[in-house]
């Protein structure tokens, strides 16, 4: 009886070899379904001898995907996976006081395997959607923004009402490319994101711009500015970014803050979400800048602060592209006027006074010992030269103001 499941089992597993020269499905049970559904194992697993277990694996440079997606190896030496920067940013800071603060702090999320954005299961292969974009690009990434969804505050009496992609938000403007029904993927194909850049296209490779709005015939705006310095409704802006470090220290039960570090707690000193402060990014246009971070540490062992409390490690902006876009703009003197958009806070308007707290900047909003890392703030004689009131800017800021009144006056019912 033996001797014949034996042999049954031999000519079981000699038909399945020698269609499709294969075997896996003798032992292996699994239904391959959606776009891969017909593929033969070894189309992403190579060999049965040497299987490769995880055919989209960064550490096998995801040689079971890259033998039919020619050259998509190249998103493993991207910034979503390499974090490079993020890497470089920890190192300088926080990494001073403790080598291993990325892993324990900023590691869950970096591109390992194609199936980060294509599906849990290899056998289930799908195409990525915006929800797998935002599993990762959300909270003060940009990302969420998108949808209308801003951080919350870090304490956990603000951690509730609406929550995506496991986190709760604040619900503000979405980008109109949003309600118009356009997807991440839109702007940021695979090409463009293999090739190295953030997007296949810019503003004006889609859109036009109209000479009948009054700031697009200024010349100024349209050869100095992006876009998006002018159209962004708002952005998520973090200044003070605190940690804390506990060792052996019953007080960090006391910190009723998000996340379950044991060793870190972390908090921040402000959020806004309104329009971000303008500098200048790399491409020498102006741009929306925000805190990458204003850092700052303190070391508690056995509930007392060793060294310097709250010590600064870091006070660095950042040059960036918030998705809030909306067709109407800040009036003339959101910028004109506005000394503290460009990091020039005048001591007598400031609500904030950092060093009564123990902090050794004098003011987010003044720029003396910061720095943006990827641009610059905007030269002071520039911004002088800005806010000069002359005969064109006032023909201007009435004709604005008139439209604005003709509009309403159409559409206010009597």
């Amino acid at each position: 009886m033996m001797i014949l499941f034996t042999a049954a089992c031999l000519m079981a597993v000699s038909a399945v070899t020698a269609y499709g020269g294969e075997s896996c499905t003798v032992c292996h049970r699994v239904s391959v379904l959606g776009v891969h559904g017909k593929l033969p194992c070894l189309a992403c697993h190579l060999d049965e001898t040497k299987t490769l277990a995880r055919p989209g694996a960064a550490t096998g440079g995801a040689r079971g995907c890259t033998g039919c997606h020619r050259g998509y190896a190249a998103l493993f030496s991207h910034a979503m996976a390499t974090r490079a920067r993020e890497r470089q940013f920890v190192a300088r800071t926080f990494g001073t006081a403790d080598s291993h603060f990325f892993e324990k702090n900023c590691n869950s999320c970096h591109l390992q395997d194609c199936l980060d954005c294509h599906g849990e299961s290899g056998h289930r292969i799908g195409t990525a959607t915006d929800d797998s974009c935002l599993d990762c690009h959300k909270g003060y990434y940009v990302g969420s923004d998108y949808r209308g969804m801003a951080p919350r505050e870090d304490n956990m009496r603000y951690q509730r009402g609406a929550a995506a992609n496991g986190e709760t938000f604040l619900k503000m403007l979405p980008d109109v490319h949003f309600e118009a029904g356009l997807q991440c993927r839109d702007c940021h194909s695979m090409q463009s994101l293999i090739a190295g850049r953030k997007a296949a296209k810019n503003c004006r490779d889609c859109h036009l711009v109209d000479g009948d709005v009054i700031e697009h015939r200024i010349a100024a705006h349209m050869n100095k500015l992006e876009c998006y310095a002018c159209h962004s409704a708002w952005g998520a802006q973090e200044y003070g970014t605190f940690y804390l470090r506990f060792t052996d220290s019953p007080s960090r039960d006391d910190y009723d803050l998000r996340g379950d570090n044991r060793e870190y707690v972390k908090s921040a000193y402000l959020k806004r979400q309104d329009a971000p402060p303008l500098g200048i990014n790399s491409s020498g246009r102006v741009s929306p800048i925000r805190p990458e971070f204003i850092a700052f540490f303190t070391a508690i062992d056995h509930d007392r602060p060793v060294g310097t409390e709250n010590r600064l490690l870091a006070a660095e902006w950042r040059a960036f592209f918030p998705h809030t876009v909306r067709r109407g703009t800040v009036m003339c003197e959101g910028c004109h006027d506005n000394p503290r958009r460009f990091i020039l806070e005048r001591p007598e308007e400031r609500l904030y006074e950092l060093r009564k707290d123990g902090l050794t900047l004098s003011s987010f909003w003044d720029r003396n010992g910061q720095r943006v890392v990827n641009g610059g703030f905007l030269p002071l004689e520039r911004y002088k030269t800005m806010t000069k009131k002359s005969p064109a800017y006032y023909k201007a800021y009435v004709e604005k103001w008139k439209a604005l009144v003709n509009r309403a006056d159409i559409s206010s019912p009597r």
